[in-house]
This record gives C-alpha cells, structure tokens and sequence, in this order.
C-alpha cells in the first residue's frame, strides 16, 4: 500500500513539474525550461528559477511542448536523414552553408580525390565521383552532414608536343558531422556483461580507391572498455589480426548489430558486429 502511494506520488510530483515548465525536446535529451525568445537561428531559454538565458541552435532541436500543451516542430532537425549504415551514404547531405551545421555534433575529418582515366573523361562524371566519395566515407563514420571546406576541379587538358595531358580531377575536402550521437547509456544497457563477440562485415575505402570495398569478415572483437568522449561512444579493444589500434568509435547499432570505425593512414574501416 505505501509502495502505491508513493509511486502516485512521484507520477504527481513528475507530471506536476513538466506541467509548470516548457519542455525542449533534443535530439538525445530533453530540457525542462521557460522558453523566453525563438529566433532566426536559435532557441532562447531559461532554467527553472533562474533568470539567466540561455541560448541552443534549433538544428538541434526537434520540438518544443509548451506548459500550455502546444507543440512547435522545426524542419532544421527533421530535414536531416538517419544513417544505419554504410549504405545510406545517399542521406548525407553536403553543404557550404555556416547556419546549417550550427548545433550539430562535429565527427571528424572527411576529403576524397577523383581523376579521369583520359583526357577525354567526362568532367561532370569525375566530379560526381569525388561527391560520392565524400558521402561514404561521411557514413562510415557515422556522419549524415558534410560542411565542404574546399573544392577543387581541373578540367581536360590537351598534350603538346613540350608539355603532356592530364585527365579532369576534383579534390574535395570537409567536416563531417551529425545531428544525433549514438546513445551511450543504450548502448551499454544493449552490450551488457559481453565482452567477446564475432565480426560479420568489413567495408574498407582507400584515398585512391575509386569505390567502397564490402566482404565478409570473421573476426573476434573483444571489449575491455566503453567509454563516453563529449558524447561520442568509443571502445577500447582488441580486433583480431589489428596490433597497431586499441581504440575504435562507434558509429551506430540496432538489436543484432554495431558497427565500429577506425582509420589506418589513408584507409577507413567500418566494422559490422554481432550482438
């Protein structure tokens, strides 16, 4: 009976505080505010019972619940696509606009080469390739936004009889980012007391590669840490057959699976696990 009346009375006290207070939903948490002022690019608010205002970029934000029940959704978190795996590469989004990676979570380093054949390759094409590229390394590591930093494309160029021709090429180069990190509590709830499990999948991409590489891969993965880095999920660990890195990120899972990135010079690696 005492056990009843006090989870009534917390439910109360729950529903009673969510009721007196604005709720901004993020992408992994949610915060319990006054919503003071929605601009342009952010959302201002304050703590309950401080005055001070704070301030959160809405590409972060997927909605707000007012204390008076109405609900304001914002495209700038919706508009971004989820990434499961390596083959969603298509859902990365590239832009060259500041505004939008403003609250977004930074990822890494990403860039990609491409270079015609021939002098007679199509320009378009090579640059097409240097795009996708760019996009599969983005979800390798676990990236649905490329903010481009620098591009550069050479068209065809004739030989002579002093100087040779060259093929058209595109170098492009960026940060890769996301607008939601793996959660780190989930995912130590889903591993639990497991410390050994089996690789299933390897997809590798080389600098000079012109194309992600997919085959199966049986390894042993042993977990001796999971450890939370500015919300970035990292394992310490062992591959089998890997002697040089201990360190692996992850990228995403589900209920059967996790995937884990590493980067070796100039190739990346995204490794499917079995749960």
């Amino acid at each position: 009976m005492k056990r009843t009346i006090l989870l009534a009375n917390l439910f109360f006290v729950t529903t009673f505080t969510f009721a007196q207070n604005d709720t901004i939903f993020l992408n992994n948490e949610k915060i319990l505010c006054s919503v003071k002022e929605i601009t342009e690019d952010a959302v201002k608010f304050s703590y309950p019972e401080e005055e001070l205002v704070n301030s959160i970029y809405k590409n972060s934000v997927q909605k707000i619940v007012f204390k008076n029940g109405r609900i304001q959704t914002f495209s700038e978190s919706t508009s971004f696509k989820s990434i499961k795996n390596v083959d969603d590469y298509e859902n990365v989004s590239i832009t060259q606009v500041e505004s939008e990676i403003r609250g977004l979570f930074k990822i890494g380093e990403v860039s990609s080469k491409s270079k015609g054949t021939t002098t007679l390759s199509n320009q378009e094409r090579v640059k097409e390739r240097a795009y996708r590229k760019l996009k599969i390394e983005a979800a390798m590591m676990g990236a649905n936004v490329v903010f481009l930093t620098h591009q550069r494309t050479e068209g065809n160029k004739a030989g002579g009889y002093w100087q040779s021709g060259s093929s058209a090429e595109t170098n492009l180069s960026g940060v890769a980012y996301t607008n939601k990190l793996p959660d780190y509590n989930d995912f130590v709830s889903l591993i639990g007391e497991n410390k050994e499990f089996v690789t299933i999948e390897q997809a590798k991409l080389w600098s000079s590669s012109s194309d992600l590489s997919k085959s199966a891969y049986k390894k042993k993965f042993v977990i001796n840490n999971i450890m939370n880095e500015n919300g970035i999920i990292m394992i310490k660990g062992n591959l089998e057959g890997i002697k040089k890195y201990d360190s692996f990120k992850v990228v995403s899972y589900d209920e059967n699976t996790f995937n884990i990135f590493y980067e070796d010079k100039s190739t990346t690696y995204n490794i499917t696990v079995q749960i």
